[in-house]
């Protein structure tokens, strides 16, 4: 003990803390200034493995939600298996349901924490999340930068270090399984689509697919509905096929006709007979070809992904340099990427995969977009013939055998071209099966008389045209008749 004559004064001890720091801080700056930055960093992992090793046994496994621009199967499977480990003791939850969903779902939110145990293994799982700035490059502006707000998520697994082989060999495996079981049980169909509002994120946000279509109710040939799903089945058996040849496993499908003919629909029959996801990729918000790589890449498997109205929706410059009819600063969307996006090598990023292509006018398609290998099938959705009104007909009214009126329907539709959703708007005005039918018979009606008498106009037409060119004939006729007297009176 110091006596109160040997008690170092406050003055005193300022002073040796000051003298102390100012030391410390001049022994780091000399550190920076001599020391190169990787043999610093390579001496602190050190002295951090040093007091790790004495201080815990503990290891940690980080899960993060992407692995690069891929979503990181492993992270989804934790965050839908932990679902259904969530205690009383969790302080915070998220907690979603969507009209098709049976229950809520739960999900830790950032900070939460959680104990499993695995064949007498203890487990912490924590999810945490961090917000970081990054400045991207607007679409249409060379110079201007933008601030793009992005998240990380990840999960930290923490276990006993000596239990370590076991964790990543037999503990993961078992996670994923049980997520993917539980996917199943209640596994709601998704449609994704990518955020139009500012900056390109690169991230598809998804809604609960609730569109009713089936085979069933899409008024479409009955050969043509069976050879789609044959074709749909067969492509589904021939995984190892598709590997044996050499070729990735995906299938593209053309969608050809009129507006109003249910290219939508088929597009979503497919989706519930398939149980695959879609993706509805609308062009006109992808500014480059890197973009639609990067979708691509974060497109998931056993999924549908569909460009609308590929004809009219962006005009994509031709592979020849001398052919774009834009600067290349301003749109950088090609041709040639959309061709290697459909089957180049991006293409086999990926298994399960159905591309479909739908468009009003197959004529102004690029020949490039149409052989084999990029639209395998292509289906001509057709106005409705007499076979698609008997099955809306059933649909609408509930009729399953026939009416008096469909005779007269049926001759009708020989001779006019309706298309099934004008047809089933007709159906919708009454649930009375005489008045609908009524006024699809005044509509097939109206839409014939339009026809002639544009008919008789074209008729009329081609007659002056003609007209025309008689008299130019005759005329030119004549004038040959003039200078050949005229030569013969010379002679």
């Amino acid at each position: 003990m110091f006596s109160p004559k040997e008690m170092p004064s406050p003055q005193s001890l300022f002073s040796a803390y000051a003298s102390m720091a100012g030391s410390l801080m001049l022994f780091r700056s000399m550190a920076n200034d001599l020391i190169p930055a990787p043999v610093r960093s390579y001496i602190g992992a050190g002295i951090r493995r040093f007091f790790n090793s004495h201080s815990t046994s503990l290891f940690t496994l980080i899960i993060e939600d992407t692995n690069g621009m891929s979503p990181n199967q492993i992270f989804d499977a934790a965050e839908t298996y932990l679902s259904t480990k969530i205690t009383s003791d969790t302080a915070r939850l998220r907690i979603t349901k969507t009209p098709r969903d049976k229950h809520p779902t739960l999900r830790l939110e950032a900070g939460e924490k959680l104990t499993d145990s695995f064949e007498g293994i203890s487990l912490l799982w924590t999810f945490n999340s961090h917000g970081q700035d990054k400045n991207l490059q607007a679409p249409n502006d060379i110079t201007t930068l933008s601030p793009l707000k992005t998240e990380r998520h990840y999960f930290e697994l923490k276990f006993d270090k000596t239990h370590r082989r076991k964790i990543i060999n037999s503990y993961i495996p078992f996670m994923l399984e049980r997520a993917l079981a539980l996917k199943n049980e209640e596994r709601a169909l998704k449609m994704y689509t990518i955020n139009s509002s500012g900056c390109f994120s690169g991230k598809w946000e998804s809604v609960n697919l609730e569109h009713p279509a089936t085979f069933e109710t899409v008024a479409m040939e009955a050969e043509a509905k069976r050879k789609v799903i044959e074709d749909l089945e067969r492509f589904l058996k021939r995984k190892e096929f598709y590997k044996r040849v050499g070729r990735a496993w995906k299938r593209g499908y053309l969608l050809h006709g009129p507006p109003g003919t249910g290219k939508s629909s088929l597009v979503a029959a497919m989706a519930n007979y398939l149980k695959f996801d879609i993706y509805d990729l609308q062009l006109a918000n992808v500014h480059q070809d890197s973009d639609l790589r990067k979708l691509l890449l974060t497109t998931g498997n056993r999924s549908i992904l569909v460009i609308e109205d590929i004809d009219c929706t962006v005009e994509l410059p031709d592979r020849r340099p001398g052919d774009w009819s834009r600067n290349p600063s301003e749109i950088q969307l090609t041709l040639s990427g959309l061709l290697n996006f459909i089957d180049g090598l991006w293409s086999s990023c990926g298994d399960e995969r159905i591309i479909i292509f739908t468009t009003n006018h197959k004529d102004r398609l690029d020949s490039a977009l149409l052989r084999p290998g990029r639209m395998d099938m292509h289906i001509h959705m057709s106005y409705c013939t007499f076979h698609g009104f008997k099955l809306l007909a059933t649909n609408y009214l509930q009729i399953h055998t026939t009416h008096r009126l469909f005779p007269e329907i049926e001759t009708l539709l020989d001779a006019a071209e309706v298309t099934p959703a004008e047809i089933a708007e007709e159906l919708m005005k009454s649930e009375d099966a005489e008045v609908s039918l009524q006024c699809v018979v005044k509509l097939l009606k109206r839409k014939k008389l339009e026809e002639e008498e544009n008919g008789n106009g074209e008729e009329e037409e081609e007659g002056k045209v003609r007209g025309t060119k008689r008299l130019k004939v005759q005329a030119k006729k004549k004038v040959t008749g003039m200078v050949t007297r005229r030569k013969f009176i010379r002679r």
